[in-house]
């Protein structure tokens, strides 16, 4: 079932007296439970794509739509409203509060502070093997540990589409075969997850890739999955 359907999508910028097509003419179609690897260099448009998709921003031209609605003609509040109820996002700077410990860092995203939902913190961290460490400050906690704790809150209200923007980027590389290999079970559990990267190994753990360079975007249809070793 199509989720999110992109159709033509141009985004603009000038720079001086230069016109730049950051999405240049971009479709595609995102199925529920998909995984979706966008890679491509510093400056090949897919951050921008990612703006666009998490209703960052607004194209220049051309449609985006999320179940069912076409996001690019809401108003600011509804698509404050969709950001909250559809979309989780994880960010290459964790961009955790250092004064909230981990777990108070996951209950300030709450959309609904239930006592089922505050419950719902700790078994989340815990899941991501940080039940010990949930009363730790964020300096406290190793890059990793940090990146799975912004995990946990872009998880905690449900949201139908994860979107990671270099969420590997400012980890080591054991670190971040941790948080691709924790991305691919939570899609292997029906998340539907988007995630743009620069890091040509992240692809392996995505179901489908797609490259962006100047704006253009080229899906690989000959993508094949990497295989889980047998324990």
């Amino acid at each position: 079932m199509a989720l999110i359907e992109i159709s033509h999508l141009l985004k603009k910028f000038k720079q001086g007296t230069t016109i730049i097509n950051a999405v240049d003419d971009v479709s595609f179609t995102v199925n529920e439970g998909d995984f979706w690897a966008i890679v491509g260099p510093s400056g090949s448009g897919k951050s921008t794509m990612l703006q666009l998709l998490g209703a960052l921003d607004r194209p220049t031209s051309g449609e985006i739509h999320m179940d069912g609605q076409d996001i690019t003609r809401q108003s600011d509040g509804k698509l404050a409203k969709l950001r909250a109820s559809m979309l989780g996002f994880v960010f290459q700077n964790f961009n955790l509060i250092p004064t909230l410990t981990a777990a108070q860092n996951v209950e300030a995203a709450l959309v609904k502070r239930t006592r089922e939902n505050k419950a719902r913190v700790l078994e989340l961290l815990t899941q991501v093997g940080l039940g010990p460490r949930a009363n730790h400050l964020p300096s406290l906690l190793s890059g990793g540990e940090q990146q799975r704790v912004a995990l946990v809150r872009a998880l905690i209200n449900k949201p139908r589409i994860l979107l990671a923007d270099e969420p590997t980027g400012n980890l080591d590389s054991k670190s971040g075969e941790e948080i691709m290999a924790l991305l691919k079970k939570l899609n292997e559990n029906g998340q539907t997850i988007i995630i743009i990267t620069h890091s040509d190994y992240v692809k392996h753990y995505a179901g489908k890739v797609a490259e962006m360079r100047d704006g253009k975007l080229t899906i690989d249809h000959a993508h094949t999955p990497k295989k889980e070793k047998n324990s």
